[in-house]
């Protein structure tokens, strides 16, 4: 992730005091309340009192040289006793960090021999995400995973099953659920601010990393650096040899690793319209790419290459309970919507990093990503907006205390803000879309609770990803 959600927290201009997203103390310590009231310790934690060792979590963190870090760093308080990186000269900032800590170059002698571990962090590359979660899982451990959960669906609903079956606590890393701002949206919505909702356009600066055009499979072969276990880097994904255009950062391009601009955005983005807005499974996905990167490539078909510059994704969802069917449109690589009805030319749209257009019958609501700096329009209904409850408790910390919400879940508490339960759900949504990229300008009906794409035989042998030999989700 490149940008900093942390310093965001604007005020929203509608004029109600609930929409200052900066925290005052008051209100700290009523949600504070609010949420220690619904949890207990579990006995082996509580024997000193919240600071005392005992009731400190054992974690590890596995991919640790990058957003790993971060989560490291907000869950500092806690005992980090290992950590696990196949780059060492990657993650050497973050192992000088904790020097206790043992080291290790595999999850799963980590997972065997580090018997005191409570909870693991993996923050590795996409591909890697569904296997050791599930490690991790079936190991007893509670479990944080960087967004979106798993590269490929089926790896999605694998994972919310088996941590559902284990009783572990989990979180993804869209850190932006824990924040107000959503929360807020949410209230919003559902309390007819803007009237009957049946489109909205989210988009995402991203790819900020060369892709599409810009990309073609390396044919150069140059030597391994130093600390790097290339081989275990690639684990379950088709081998190929190295090359610095897929490490450290730029693996996102690549279909075998990453995935594109919408798996790393689209579940901050998207996360808010999924929530508020009561969403599951879609009916249909459309994807629309830039056509010179369907040319581009003449021996490789480029679904099995490099995602596309810039991408469109249309989903339909069907109508839910008194909610009409909606239309969701995704946009990237520089494509936007356009601008609704109501904004005056200079008032911006969304942020740096993307936003949404919630496109109500009484109005409009638009924020940025995470859900930050939400806010009305037209002007007239921001001013005439009536006082909004607040009905969802807010998390201390807000989307700085993301990691945290979770730690609480792992010694017993409510389960955390963006469980597996509502994260696997959310993660299947966002890659259905990128299903519907990889086959382009055709129509993929979805069924979402058999998992399966009914018109597109094609499509659908994409649900399932296909492992290197030696490596099995063991579904």
């Amino acid at each position: 992730m490149n940008s900093n959600p942390m310093n965001s927290n604007k005020r929203t201009d509608d004029g109600q005091a609930q929409a200052n997203l900066n925290t005052t103390r008051r209100s700290f310590l009523q949600t504070s309340a609010l949420v220690a009231s619904a949890f207990t310790i579990v006995p082996r934690r509580v024997l000193g009192g919240p600071d005392a060792p005992s009731n400190k979590l054992n974690i590890a963190g596995i991919g640790v040289g990058g957003m790993g870090a971060q989560n490291l760093k907000n869950c500092a308080a806690e005992n980090i006793v290992a950590l696990c990186d196949v780059d060492t000269g990657y993650a050497a900032k973050t192992f000088q960090i904790y020097p206790k800590a043992k080291v290790y170059g595999d999850y799963r002698v980590m997972l065997e021999k580090q018997k005191d571990l409570d909870a693991v962090i993996v923050a590795t590359p996409d591909h890697w995400h569904a296997l050791i979660a599930l490690a991790a899982i079936r190991a007893g451990k509670h479990v944080y995973v960087q967004k979106p959960m798993t590269h490929s669906l089926q790896e999605a609903r694998v994972l919310t099953e088996a941590a559902r079956a284990q009783k572990v606590a989990t979180q993804m890393g869209n850190q932006g659920h824990s924040g107000d701002g959503t929360r807020l949206i949410c209230e919003w919505i559902q309390s007819g601010a803007i009237g009957v909702v049946r489109e909205i356009h989210a988009w995402t600066n991203r790819p900020v990393w060369p892709q599409g055009v810009e990309v073609e499979r390396p044919t150069e072969t140059p030597p391994v650096p130093e600390g790097l276990n290339w081989d275990m880097w690639l684990g379950p994904a088709p081998y190929r040899p190295y090359h610095p255009a897929y490490v450290p950062g730029t693996w996102r391009a690549w279909w075998d690793f990453g995935t594109g601009s919408l798996g790393d955005l689209g579940c901050h983005i998207l996360d808010a319209p999924f929530w508020a807005l009561n969403l599951k499974y879609p009916t249909s996905v459309e994807g629309c790419i830039s056509t010179y990167w369907q040319g581009l490539w003449k021996k490789t078909d480029p679904r099995n290459e490099n995602y596309p510059r810039s991408t469109i994704a249309r989903y339909r969802f069907p109508a839910r309970g008194d909610l009409p069917a909606l239309k969701l449109t995704w946009w990237d690589g520089g494509m936007m919507p356009p601008r609704p009805e109501g904004l005056e030319p200079d008032d911006e749209l969304g942020d740096a990093d993307g936003g949404v257009v919630f496109l109500g019958d009484k109005g409009v609501l638009i924020c940025g990503c995470y859900g930050l700096s939400p806010r009305v329009f037209p002007e007239e209904r921001r001013r005439d907006l009536p006082k909004t409850p607040q009905t969802l408790v807010r998390i201390p910390g807000g989307i700085e205390g993301h990691e945290k919400d979770w730690v609480r879940s792992c010694k017993g508490g409510a389960p955390a803000s963006s469980s597996f339960d509502y994260s696997g759900p959310l993660t299947e949504m966002v890659l259905m879309g990128n299903l519907a990229v990889r086959f382009p300008n055709r129509q993929l009906l979805w069924d979402g609770p058999n998992l399966q794409v009914t018109n597109d035989k094609d499509a659908n042998a994409y649900v399932r990803r296909k492992y290197r030999e030696g490596w099995t989700l063991q579904a």
